[in-house]
């Protein structure tokens, strides 16, 4: 299911850095993740959705943006939120 307004209150909830922060690059990622990953659920019913196939896509390359902004902004965040994703093996 897309995520509801109470889910995304939950990620922020659990990536935020300080009270009220909505945007830091943890909280962003945090969300692209899930929008990435219900559209991967998605494709696995929907095979030949090329056009939502093209936004993730984009969210991808997004997220990547995003990663290499903090990594190199600061590495510990970096690898703590990897860590608390799951996103690397």
């Amino acid at each position: 299911m897309v995520m509801t307004p109470e889910g995304k209150n939950q990620v922020i909830e659990t990536y935020k850095r300080h009270e009220g922060d909505t945007g830091s690059p943890e909280v962003q990622v945090a969300l692209l993740t899930e929008r990435i990953t219900y559209l991967t659920e998605h494709f696995k019913v929907h095979k030949k959705d090329f056009h939502s196939k093209t936004g993730l896509l984009k969210l991808v390359g997004q997220r990547r943006k995003l990663l290499n902004y903090l990594k190199n902004k600061d590495i510990q965040r970096y690898r703590e939120l990897i860590e608390r994703l799951g996103l690397r093996k």
